[in-house]
């Protein structure tokens, strides 16, 4: 017997439908997540990673300014801007604007600010503004000053010539006057000259182009070992090699010998100029031996020696034999008479027929006396001279036939020739130094000895 079941047919038929029905639903759901699952594959490589997008992506390359080159951008713009202005005193007038003044005799500052219409007030405030500024109240008749005034004529520089190199410049500035001293750039170069004597050692080096000043010195340096007075002779010859400095192209004053070579009577004398480190300058030997003496041989330069020690010359006013204990030099009233050497004025004043006299102790074995003089020098008695010094004037006071200086010169008391005594060396050249003696003084007397041999060989 067929069981009868329980399951309606059309149940049956209603359930495969749906199933089926459900199995293609289910297909197409799978179907439509496995599209966007890959849609999301897709996008995920190609947003989320901009790096790897950018790496093949490089058809069209666009360049961008970085952070860096905005910072150097406006580094450039700081440093290139213009910079403020900083406050100045004003600015020195240029040379058209200076206007000259020659000053003249009679002169007076007063006088020359109001020729050029500035102030007395004007005046004192630039004289007392600073001490460089009271140099204009030394100023002289043919000294020249130069003016320089504003748009509205008042005051703006003046510029004054202290000496060829040295000019004091005072200018307005806002807080009232500013002083500056200006000096020209110095060249210094070396020179030599050579002579011989035929007429006098003035008149032949002269001819040789040497300055007064020139000729002095070289009479100095050889002035303990050559009376330049009476032992100069026809024949004589010296040579020398001396500074000239310039400004530009206008030649100053000579400088300083370096050194020189004097032959007199057939006996020749060298020296030359030794610096130490603390600028303290001497002449001395090749050998290092100082030219200098403890005494000059003369009190009065280029004398003439009018009567010399005698022991039984006749006095020309007393007219008997008095011993002549000294030196006579023949020279006009009020020529300097300077000490000998080193030492103490131990008497000053009238003593008899010397008239007025000045003596000096040097040290404990020497003395000199200066008679006849019209004047003192400033030294008092007590005072400490040096050599070179002028302690009086030539005169005729006192028993004197004529203005002449009466020299008197005393070993222990004794009376001797001061032409002809032997007078001890100053201090030689230290050992120790021996080494830049010869390294600082060996090219000036190569030096020399080429400008000799050149002379030589032009006067031949």
């Amino acid at each position: 017997m067929k069981k009868t079941s329980i399951i309606n047919r059309d149940f049956k038929a209603l359930s495969i439908g749906k199933v089926a029905r459900s199995r293609s639903s289910l297909l197409f759901v799978l179907l439509g997540t496995l599209g966007l699952f890959i849609t999301v594959l897709y996008f995920k490589g190609n947003v989320s990673n901009p790096s790897d997008r950018e790496a093949t992506s490089r058809e069209i390359p666009i360049d961008l300014p970085d952070a860096s080159s905005k910072v150097q951008s406006t580094q450039l713009s700081v440093n290139t801007a213009p910079a403020l202005p900083k406050p100045t005193s004003p600015p020195s007038p240029s040379p058209q604007k200076w206007t000259p003044y020659t000053v003249k005799s009679g002169d007076n500052l007063a006088k020359i600010f109001k020729h050029f219409s500035l102030s007395a007030s004007t005046l004192h405030h630039i004289i007392n503004s600073s001490e460089q500024a009271k140099a204009l109240t030394k100023i002289k008749p043919g000294q020249v000053i130069k003016f320089s005034k504003n748009a509205n004529d008042g005051f703006l520089a003046l510029e004054y010539a202290l000496d060829p190199v040295r000019s004091l410049r005072i200018q307005s500035i806002l807080s009232g006057y500013e002083s500056t001293l200006i000096e020209k750039p110095v060249k210094i170069v070396h020179n030599t000259a050579s002579a011989v004597i035929n007429n006098s050692l003035f008149y032949d080096a002269k001819q040789a182009g040497l300055t007064d000043r020139t000729i002095m010195e070289l009479a100095t340096i050889f002035g303990w070992d050559i009376d330049f007075a009476q032992n100069l002779r026809k024949g004589d010859s010296f040579s020398l090699l001396y500074e000239s400095r310039y400004t530009g192209n206008t030649q100053l004053e000579n400088g300083h010998i370096l050194a020189a070579e004097f032959i007199n009577r057939g006996s020749t004398y060298q020296a030359v100029r030794f610096v130490d480190k603390n600028g303290h300058a001497e002449y001395f030997s090749p050998d290092g031996k100082s030219m200098r003496k403890t005494f000059l041989r003369n009190p009065i330069d280029f004398a003439r020696v009018s009567s010399h020690f005698n022991l039984r010359r006749k006095h020309p006013v007393l007219n008997r034999i008095r011993a002549h204990k000294g030196v006579d030099y023949a020279a006009s009233t009020g020529t300097p008479i300077k000490t000998t050497g080193d030492g103490r004025i131990v008497y000053r004043g009238v003593k008899g027929g010397y008239g007025r006299v000045v003596i000096i102790q040097h040290g404990q074995k020497y003395s000199s006396l200066y008679a006849h003089l019209s004047k003192y020098g400033r030294y008092k008695k007590g005072a400490h001279v040096k050599q070179g010094q002028v302690i009086g004037y030539v005169g005729k006071s006192g028993l004197a036939t004529g203005a002449h200086l009466h020299y008197e010169f005393r070993i222990n008391g004794v009376h001797k020739n001061p032409l002809t005594a032997k007078f001890p060396a100053a201090t030689p050249i230290n050992k120790n130094l021996m080494s830049e003696f010869k390294q600082q003084t060996t090219p000036l007397l190569s030096q020399l000895r080429t400008a000799k041999q050149t002379h030589l060989a032009q006067s031949r």
